[in-house]
């Protein structure tokens, strides 16, 4: 999975999101050491928490680093979509005295970790069973939403940078129309991330009480997901079920678009937590409800990644990439 000369070691690998920022060290082909969380919230800059981390390491001279982050990565400069990190990529690779910098979006990043997952770390859902060789899908509710892919390459798997996070929502039923007329005379644009991540779990709590003449119990994404688990609450049990049948119908949406017989995974900070509900929850019968195609997506399996730093395992494979690609050049 990895390249190199003992000299290109240790390497930085980084996976950045709006909540937390996870580093870690490669210090030698595929070993990953020394892997810290720290809390996004917490540094002015990246550059501060990338400096911060090496000075508690004490890692010697690091010359290449990969990143992957929470945000479209589509020049020099990085601009976080739901934190107030900016940065320039080569001032980032001059300040930290780098000779080779690979920033990615994080999905995109996730997406290169999926050959490589030990299958002990995926949880499937459903049926279904993985084509070799064919694309796989990948999508993810968290802080945002997640979405990108692996698609058949002559050279091997290419993995997809977009932001299909931020299509336009589709509701499938009366509720869910509902649902999308509350958030349109909020937010005027509905995205699919609008209601699949933490914020949007919230929200479509919020639109059902609202729907219901109910007021509004303020309570956030996490404690809905708790209530819900602890059979407290048969309005957040309700909320967590709404939630994960749009999940169903998204990966769906996107198994259908990549034709994703390899398999689709679901990563993001929110659907690993849920356990073994998940497996209960509306999500695979909505997965598979597409009319004419029912069949053609009920014969994809759909796994949760309960990898803990899937993120880094990605970075360093992006990073090894893109090392071969530069010795061949």
């Amino acid at each position: 999975m990895s390249t190199g000369h003992p000299s290109l070691f240790p390497r930085l690998l980084a996976d950045v999101g709006g909540t937390h920022a996870r580093f870690a060290l490669e210090t030698a082909p595929g070993v990953i050491e020394e892997v810290d969380v720290r809390a996004s919230a917490s540094f002015p800059t990246l550059l501060d928490a990338v400096r911060d981390y090496l000075g508690q390491t004490g890692a010697r001279r690091v010359a290449h680093a990969a990143i992957g982050i929470a945000t479209a990565v589509t020049g020099d400069l990085v601009r976080m979509t739901n934190h107030d990190w900016t940065f320039s990529i080569a001032g980032m690779r001059r300040d930290l005295s780098l000779d080779s910098l690979v920033v990615l979006n994080d999905f995109t990043a996730l997406a290169w970790s999926l050959p490589f997952l030990p299958a002990a770390e995926l949880q499937q859902v459903g049926d279904g069973k993985a084509e070799p060789g064919c694309a796989m899908a990948l999508i993810g509710p968290g802080t945002g939403l997640g979405v990108s892919g692996l698609i058949p390459g002559p050279l091997g798997p290419i993995p997809l940078s977009g932001e299909g996070g931020h299509v336009g929502f589709a509701p499938e039923d009366e509720e869910e129309v509902e649902l999308w007329r509350f958030a349109r005379a909020r937010y005027g644009h509905v995205s699919t991330e609008r209601f699949l991540s933490g914020p949007g779990l919230a929200l479509i709590h919020e639109a059902r009480l609202a729907m219901q003449g109910l007021a509004h119990d303020g309570l956030s994404a996490a404690d809905i997901t708790r209530h819900a688990l602890g059979g407290q609450s048969p309005q957040c049990q309700a909320s967590l079920d709404r939630f994960c049948a749009m999940l169903g119908s998204a990966a769906g949406a996107l198994a259908l678009t990549l034709g994703a017989r390899g398999g689709v995974f679901i990563g993001g900070g929110i659907v690993p937590r849920l356990g073994a509900a998940f497996g209960q929850s509306p999500f695979r019968r909505r997965f598979e409800q597409a009319g004419r195609f029912s069949g053609y997506l009920a014969a994809m399996p759909t796994y949760v990644i309960h990898s803990q730093y899937p993120g880094l395992i990605g970075a360093q494979a992006a990073l090894a990439a893109h090392l071969r690609e530069s010795h061949h050049a």
